[in-house]
Formats: C-alpha cells, structure tokens, sequence
C-alpha cells in the first residue's frame, strides 16, 4: 500500500484578504460535506445552525467560481432503527425511505443546496465499507477478541448498554441503565446491575461471549497527532483531542452482533459493521453516487484519492468531534484515502437561553417552523450569531423578530421600496445614468473585500456586521437626500436629482443583496426579479444605470409575536402527537414491562409517587450544603457524566454527577450555586473519588434541573 505524507491544500492555510481575489477560486475544488441526520428522528432547529452554516458557505463559494460540490445523506444502520421499524410494524427499508423524504422535505424548505443527498444504506456505501475494511485488515488494523455481553434470551439479542435496566449496585436506585446510575452518578457495567433486565422484553437477560472486531486505532497514534495540529482543526478542537492523547488511544470496537440492520462484515456471518463505522464513508458513498449521476460535473478519484490537492472540508456539531477528528481520519489514512483538509465544528443551538425542550414547547422541528415563518429568516438570524469558533447559538425568539424586522425589513427591502415607486411613476421603471454619490459608492464596493474574507473564514456573524453598517450608510444617504420633498418640486433640476438619488438608493440595494445573496436565498431570487438582473460578485464594481427594473413588489413580510406564540404551541402540539402514537406502537413492549414490574419491586417513578415514609431521625443524618461549581467539565469515557468541582467555603469537593445529558456545555455552570448532599460517603468510581452529590429534580434526559439557593446564599451554609 502506498504511503502519502500528510499534507493540507494551500487553501486550508487561511488565505490573506489580499489573496482572495477571483483567480484564486477559479483554481479552487472542494467537496463539501454535512454530518448524516439519523433516520430515526425528525430534523429540528438544532440540525439546521450546521446545514444553514454550511450552505451559506457553499452559496459564498458558488458565487465567487469555486468548483464545489456539497453532498449529505441519512444515517439509517444500527439497533435504534431497527427496533423503530419494529416498534411501527414496518421494515426498517419503509422506516429509511419515509426519513429520507421528511429529511429532504425540510432540507430543500431551508433552501439547503445539496448536489445530492442520499443514503448509507446505498450500494456505494456497501462498497466503500467493505473495501476500506478489507484494506485495513491486510494492512493489520483490525483485531479480534472475546467479550462478554448480556444477552436477551427472548428478543435473540445482544443489548447495549442502554437496552438492560436495573437496580444501581451502588447506591441501591431502581430502574437505572446499565452503564451508569442517574441518582448517585456511579458507573458499572451491564452485568453488575442488580436484577438486570431487557428494556425490549422484560425479561431477565443472561451473559454471553461473543468475538469482535477492533480497529487497532492506536497504531495510528503519531500520525493523528500530527494531523490534528495541522492547521486542519479549530485550536480549541486540537486542545481537547490532546486530553484523549494523554489518556492513551484505545483499540475501537466496530463489529455489532445479528440481529443487526446495517452491512455484514465481509467473511465473518452474524457479525455487521457498527453504524459509526460505516456513518462517514456515506460521505464518500453520496459523492460517487453523485459522479456517477453526472460524471460531467465530478470525478470521485480527483478528491478522495490519497494526495488529492482538492479540499475535503466537513461540517459537525461538537458532540461528534471524537469519530471525525480521530477514527474517521484513521480508517481513510489506514486505507489509502485522502485526509479531510478541515473540520468546521459548530456548538449547540439553545432556544431563549436554555436546552431545546418539549414541554416547554421550544423543542421545534424544521417543518412546524416552516408552517409560521419563512426560512430566510432563521437563515439570516443563525448568521448573524455564527463565528468559526465552537459557542452554542442562542435563539431568542423575541431577539429573532426584533432583528429580523429590524434589518431585513427596515434596513435592506426598504430601501428598495422606498425608492422604487418613483423610478416607476416618474421615470418608467427606468434607472438613471449616473451615480450620484461616488465616493459612498465606492465605500459599499471597497467593502467586498472584508466580507469576502469574513464569509470564506465562516465569520459570518461579522460580515453581517458589515453588510448592515453598510445598510445604515444607504439609508441615511436617502433620508438626507429625501426624494419625497424632491418628488412634489417640478424644477427640472429637482427631478433630475430625483432620479439620481433614487437610482443611487436602487444601486445600493443592489450591492447589500449581492453580499446578503449567500444568506437569504429566497429575498435574493425576489430581488433578481425586481432588479432584472442578476446578483454576481464580480459585478460589484459595475453599477446597473440607464436599466429598467420590473414593478416593484413586496419582497418580505414582517415577523409578527404572534407568530411565536402559535410556533410554541404547535411544537407542543406535535410532541402531544408523539406520545399518544408511541404509546399505540408501545404498547405489547409495555405490557411485558409491566408484567415484569409486577413480578419485582416497584418501578423508582411508581415509588416517587408514594414515597416511602422515614424517620426524622434518619432525615436529620443528611447534610444540605450550599456549593459554589467552580469548575465543569465532561468526563472522558461517558456520555452522562460531568465532573464539578465545587466550593463548600472552607474546602473544595470534586463530584461526579450524571447531568450532562442537560447541560451540553458545562462552562455554562461555572459560577452558579447549588445544593449538595454533603456527608454522603466517598465513593470510587471509574474516573476517580466522587466526594458528594449534587440536587437536582426533573424526570432525566433534557429534562434534569440543578437546584438553586436565592439570592445571598453563600458556599457552605447549612441547608436545614
């Protein structure tokens, strides 16, 4: 197998704004690509900040003659679909296929302009996978060895640890998963449940041995560690990957046991591919489906074979950062193919400064926002807070109305108006022929340059900036002016200023929509329309004189409150929906469970309800503590876990706590009081000494809530 070393395009390397001219996108290639939605679920707000900030990305490039080409696809293998299908008495091929028309629905709603979006559950996916599987295994990186797993003995099923519930070998809670407990943070595996059993079946499930199959991601230690600091990540990226790299890499288990719904490991029956490794060659597998649909526009070999100098630029959220920067990278390098030239990671999407949340009704899926308000006005709010950097996006629904009226209604669609009705009444539809601010216009041309360099660094949150700072200059320029009084003098040289300023106005509507184009698609075609012509970079610099525009027309409706207040309520509608049909779907599974239930003690939410009654002589033993979390961090290794470091005054308590399922972004912890039960015994855990517990109340998932003093409390007052 041929070794390449690893290299970056001279793109990747930030360009200057001074190298940002045309001639360096006309000798641009880029694939670019977006993480696979799983097509177990619908797409909600939280999908589209990623394919809204790619898409304006891509857009950019378009306009400026970059051979690009963006490709996405559905995520449909692994056991969660697989019982879904089962769950809705279809197959889990009917399940993929309705995903699959619901995901491009809502894609091609938030005008997301995919070349091809397709699936990995294609033939180009079985390929790929079977023969960077059958590379790696010639070359020595995959390895086999024995496990042992439970096993339930009615569904003929292997669990993961998320399938089996029991009672927490710890601290005793009922109805606790089987990786970690919920109530005292404590983490274990499956087989040291108390009564464990088949959240499938109900039934009790036995251990079993079964050979797996690992990539041998260690080998490839050195040349991650290279890679990751090429350039080709965000430094803040780089910097956590380096926690992973002192902790030592660890051999990666990518084999699954029947019954599995995904693609059969070549050479082995009863063993498929675990859904992370086939996930990201879906990327490769659209793109040949691509090139295959139209061999005139790409060619696969160009951008994925080993030394390609066209980029490979991916689009992910933070949560997936550990299988793109480290096995994703690995399995290509391990194969022969080409390295991604970079990874934009994006953090998370709030709604009015908390977590998505059903019940609260700010859980909101892309086609219910489709039913209220139109896409370019999302588009344009998400692009207004979006930096290169990982922060999650807040979207405060007051915040979005104000500014999306406030910018694109008042500053931008006004202008047009504004001075369109007396290009019409007075001059025929017809433009003047000269500019009459020179000067001003060439500030709004000069700008092309910094907003270029804004946009092609996914700053757009500045070019925004730029383009409204821009907007404020027209508008002011018009008010000065003020064709309304020029309009009622009939003295020739009152009306020849009138057509001149308003012809102005006109001309830099046209530039601010050239700059908005990538964002707002849609106000773009409408604008084209009334301009008859069409919005293109390299036109900037030509001004539209002595033209005729079309009659104007409204080209954007203001944002009302209202509006919101029906969104919210129709997402609560919608999750209303989806529980009373998994309840019909459920309901043969719930009758084993509480069949189950019936036969052991009762379920921990059946006990919440009568709690049992103590002593106040045992309540008294318990020491409330207020604590200050001075630091919050996730916890390598588990996907529930956060690790607090918490003030209690006079000393400092370190305390896992299994709330991180609710607070994506632990930093935003820091500094914040809560309670804690402060004399509870140390316990060893896993990742080190847990000293404490933290209160928290909620039902689990998104729905877990720290608990709070008022205002004044202070680290290590007594909780009595």
């Amino acid at each position: 197998m041929t070794t390449h070393p690893i290299s970056n395009s001279t793109h990747n390397n930030h360009p200057t704004l001074e190298q940002l001219t045309d001639n360096y996108y006309a000798n641009r290639s880029v694939l670019t690509t977006c993480a696979l939605p799983y097509a177990n679920g619908p797409i909600h707000l939280g999908h589209m900040l990623e394919h809204i900030q790619a898409d304006i990305w891509v857009r950019y490039q378009r306009l400026r003659g970059t051979d690009i080409h963006f490709v996405c696809a559905d995520d449909t293998h692994g056991t969660p679909i697989m019982l879904r299908a089962q769950q809705l008495g279809i197959t889990p091929e009917e399940l993929i296929a309705k995903s699959h028309e619901e995901h491009l629905r809502d894609f091609n709603g938030f005008d997301i302009s995919y070349d091809n979006y397709h699936s990995t559950h294609s033939d180009e996916n079985r390929y790929f996978a079977e023969l960077i599987y059958k590379r790696l295994n010639t070359a020595g990186h995959i390895k086999t060895k024995t496990i042992s797993q439970l096993f339930d003995t009615e569904k003929n099923l292997f669990l993961p640890d998320r399938f089996v519930k029991g009672t927490c070998p710890k601290c005793k809670a009922e109805d606790q998963y089987g990786d970690n407990c919920e109530v005292c943070s404590a983490t274990y595996s499956p087989s040291d449940l108390i009564e464990p059993r088949s959240v499938l079946s109900g039934s009790t499930p036995i251990e079993k041995e079964s050979e797996h199959y690992f990539f041998d991601l260690p080998a490839f230690e050195e040349m991650l560690a290279e890679w990751t600091r090429s350039g080709t990540l965000q430094e803040q990226v780089a910097n956590k990957l380096q926690e992973w790299f002192d902790a030592g890499l660890q051999q990666w288990d990518i084999s699954r046991d029947a019954p599995y719904f995904g693609f059969e490991i070549p050479d082995a029956p009863g063993k498929y591919f675990y859904v992370w490794l086939d996930a990201p060659i879906g990327y490769m597998g659209s793109f040949k489906n691509y090139c295959d649909k139209y061999p005139e526009k790409a060619n696969f070999d160009k951008f994925w074979q080993a030394g390609s100098t066209a980029e490979l630029i991916h689009y992910i959220g933070k949560d997936i950062v550990y299988f793109h920067s480290l096995f994703w990278p690995a399995m290509l390098k391990g194969s022969d193919f080409r390295l991604p030239s970079k990874l934009n990671v994006h953090g998370y999407v709030t709604v009015n400064g908390a977590k998505m949340s059903k019940s609260r009704g700010t859980f909101i899926k892309a086609q219910t926002y489709l039913e209220h308000f139109n896409a370019d006005s999302l588009r344009y709010y998400y692009a207004s807070k979006l930096s290169n950097r990982i922060d999650d996006i807040d979207l405060n629904l007051e915040d979005f109305i104000q500014k999306v009226n406030t910018d694109i209604v008042n500053k931008v669609v006004n202008l047009a108006s504004r001075n369109a009705s007396f290009i019409l009444k007075r001059f025929n539809s017809t433009l003047g022929s000269d500019i009459d601010d020179p000067q001003l216009h060439n500030t709004f041309t000069a700008a092309s340059s910094q907003i270029a360099f804004y946009f092609e660094n996914n700053e757009t949150a500045k070019a925004v900036r730029e383009i409204m700072q821009l907007a404020d200059l027209a508008n002011r320029y018009v008010d000065e002016n003020a064709p309304w009084v020029l309009a009622k003098s009939e003295e020739p040289k009152d009306i020849q200023k009138l057509h001149a300023v308003c012809t102005m106005g006109i001309e830099l509507f046209r530039i601010l929509m050239i700059y908005l184009k990538p964002i707002l698609p849609e106000l773009s075609s409408k604008a084209e329309a009334f301009l008859q012509t069409a919005l293109d970079w390299a036109s900037i610099n030509t001004p539209l004189l002595s033209h005729q525009v079309a009659p104007f027309k409204a080209l954007f409706a203001r944002l009302e409150t209202k509006q919101v207040e029906t969104l919210i309520e129709a997402s609560k509608e919608d999750v209303k929906a989806e529980s009373a049909s998994a309840q019909s779907t459920d309901k043969d599974k719930n009758k084993a469970g509480q069949k189950h239930s019936s036969e052991s003690k009762k379920s921990s939410s059946s006990s919440s309800n009568t709690p049992e009654i103590i002593d106040f002589n045992d309540f008294i033993k318990v020491q409330l503590m207020i604590a200050k979390i001075e630091d919050a961090q996730f916890v390598e290794g588990s996907d529930k876990l956060l690790q607090l470091t918490l003030d209690i005054g006079d000393t400092k308590r370190n305390v896992f706590s299994g709330i991180r399922s609710a607070y994506p972004d632990p930093t935003k912890l820091i500094g914040k009081l809560t309670v804690m039960v402060a004399n509870l015994a140390p316990r060893k855990m896993r990742f080190g000494i847990s000293e404490g517990m933290v209160l928290a109340a909620g039902a689990g998932g998104d729905e877990i809530f720290l608990l709070s003093p008022d205002d004044g409390a202070k680290p290590g007052m007594i909780v009595s």
